[in-house]
């Protein structure tokens, strides 16, 4: 299991990640990440995940996250689009929690749904389409709250409360794709586009526009490069490439078939 991304799921579950894993203090995180919809075995129970998240993780044991993005997970909504998720560690639970399937999540925003349809998708070799997601501290609640779309609507924020180590901040980001389920790795479905990264845009997932927040003021600044390690767990599977920075933050292509026929 991948340390910073689902971290307190079941041990039994599979996971590769293609994109960035990123170490350094930090109290958010907006992104811009192209949604497309990778190929996922229906009877498999597995997901790939065009993904924010940012948690807390030890040098030694198991930490927390929270994160949202694009998602297609067939065994939990029932089809193979694209759709909208959060998820978060439950500590007390000791569970891995997805939307409103265990409390932990206050919804404010009545036009954003979780679990809503992503729409439109981007086309390999064809228009491109991406979403707006930011997470940040309140500093004055502490809570930590969650944004959609360009605008930054307010979907709704994890109350602070429940996590031990999130409390103030957190050390840990990850920009990306990712797999996960019980055959993630032995069977593994497409990330993005289902190509590798080297194809380019237009061919490939993508997030760019990567900024962090590294102070309670909730300014957002470029992240920093020392603390930035892009990487892909399995290079025969999916890739990443064209990993930089410019004045819009940090951007990195990432993606591949798997195993998917």
């Amino acid at each position: 299991m991948v340390q910073g991304i689902s971290t307190l799921a079941s041990n039994d579950l599979q996971q590769l990640v293609a994109g960035i894993k990123y170490w350094d203090e930090i109290y958010g995180s907006q992104a811009s990440i192209n949604v497309y919809e990778p190929k996922v075995k229906q009877d498999s129970n597995d997901l790939s995940a065009s993904w924010i998240q940012i948690g807390s993780v030890p040098k030694v044991g198991k930490g927390v996250g929270i994160g949202a993005g694009s998602c297609v997970y067939p065994s939990f909504s029932g089809d193979s689009f694209a759709r909208f998720h959060i998820s978060w560690d439950n500590e007390e639970l000791k569970k891995n929690c997805i939307d409103h399937n265990c409390p932990g999540f206050v919804q404010v925003s009545r036009s954003v749904g979780l679990g809503g349809r992503v729409h439109p998708i981007s086309v390999y070799n064809g228009p491109q389409y991406v979403i707006d997601v930011l997470i940040f501290k309140d500093p004055k609640t502490k809570n930590w709250w969650l944004a959609y779309s360009s605008n930054n609507t307010p979907i709704g924020y994890w109350p602070s409360s429940q996590f031990s180590s999130m409390k103030d901040k957190c050390n840990f980001a990850f920009w990306g794709g990712y797999v996960q389920g019980p055959t993630a790795s032995s069977d593994p479905p497409q990330i993005g586009s289902g190509h590798f990264a080297s194809e380019g845009f237009g061919k490939v997932a993508f997030v760019r526009n990567i900024q962090a927040i590294e102070d309670e003021n909730n300014k957002l600044v470029t992240p920093s490069i020392r603390s930035a390690h892009p990487r892909a767990d399995n290079p025969k599977l999916y890739t990443y490439d064209d990993y930089g920075l410019n004045d819009d933050g940090m951007h990195v292509y990432y993606g591949g078939p798997g195993k998917y026929s």
